[in-house]
């Protein structure tokens, strides 16, 4: 996958097929509208995702930093995926002032040779957000590209979006967010020395710092499956400030693994989260945490 940031002087060598949007999730809806684009590299043409960095909302002061999917989680998955071309697109004041068309002309025409777009219905983009699916369309044909608009994807009778996954996450809610989503919500991060408190009491685990720009879920415990080179690794997972050890409030996701015993700091791993157990607690002592602990690695087993 090449990769295009930071810069809005590039130019694609091939015609593409590319899709759309923030991305934000890379949910159920995501998928739907790469797979137009992929079934496009059947018919010759390069596969392109077009977003912006940052996303308008954050530019603008309407959202928080925080993502569902970071930057690095966002290229690792669509290199995975099979993206041929990879492009964040700078967003400043000046360049969300281009006018529609340009962006059209300028940028998915001249620069990304555009023979095929595909987008969500809800589609914004240039001045204010001036532009929409219908200018899209009729833009397609003005200057000779095919135009896919992708109807939000339902379930359970609600449409599928970042800002539902939002809701579900921070309500704990583990299993609807993989619904929606089509795999585990997961927090990759390199394994660094803990206190390990866990060692001496005989249930050692590994402990990551999450990206400061990941979304989390509440603190709590939660039952996970761990990856790490290309391997998964049932696991009880705690997201939070551990306040019975340590005053310091930074925010670790520490896990512990069954049937596993190698020393992996520095390495890379990913936290996949499936189901909230109970939530973050100070306790009295470490022998009641140890108890705790002890009761919530058996039901993690069963």
């Amino acid at each position: 996958m090449r990769l295009i940031e930071g810069t809005t002087e590039f130019t694609l060598d091939a015609p593409c097929a590319v899709a759309i949007g923030k991305f934000d999730g890379i949910h159920r809806g995501h998928q739907a509208l790469m797979q137009h684009i992929f079934m496009q590299k059947e018919k010759g043409l390069r596969s392109a995702v077009f977003t912006f960095d940052p996303p308008p909302s954050v530019l603008f002061g309407r959202a928080e930093m925080k993502g569902l999917t970071t930057r690095e989680e966002k290229r690792r998955i669509f290199e995975r995926l099979g993206v041929d071309f990879l492009i964040e697109f700078p967003l400043t004041r000046e360049t969300a002032a281009m006018q529609p068309e340009a962006f059209v002309s300028e940028i998915l025409v001249k620069r990304m040779k555009a023979a095929y777009v595909a987008a969500g219905a809800d589609v914004t983009f240039g001045d204010r957000g001036r532009g929409n699916a219908g200018l899209l369309l009729a833009l397609g044909k003005r200057y000779g590209f095919r135009v896919k608009i992708i109807d939000k994807i339902c379930l359970q009778g609600r449409e599928i979006s970042s800002s539902l996954i939002r809701e579900q996450l921070e309500s704990g809610r583990m299993e609807s967010v993989e619904e929606l989503i089509g795999f585990p919500y997961s927090v990759t991060g390199t394994v660094v020395h803990g206190k390990q408190l866990g060692r001496t009491i005989g249930m050692p685990t590994v402990n990551l710092l999450p990206p400061g720009d990941k979304l989390l879920p509440p603190n709590g415990v939660y039952f996970s499956n761990v990856s790490y080179n290309g391997k998964h690794y049932r696991s009880i997972s705690n997201i939070g400030c551990k306040p019975t050890v340590s005053k310091e409030k930074i925010m670790g996701v520490e896990s512990y693994l069954y049937d596993f015993s190698e020393t992996i700091y520095g390495k890379q791993i990913t936290v996949n989260l499936l189901r909230f157990k109970r939530p973050e607690m100070k306790f009295e002592s470490v022998e009641k945490l140890k108890e705790q602990m002890q009761r919530d690695i058996e039901e993690g087993k069963q």
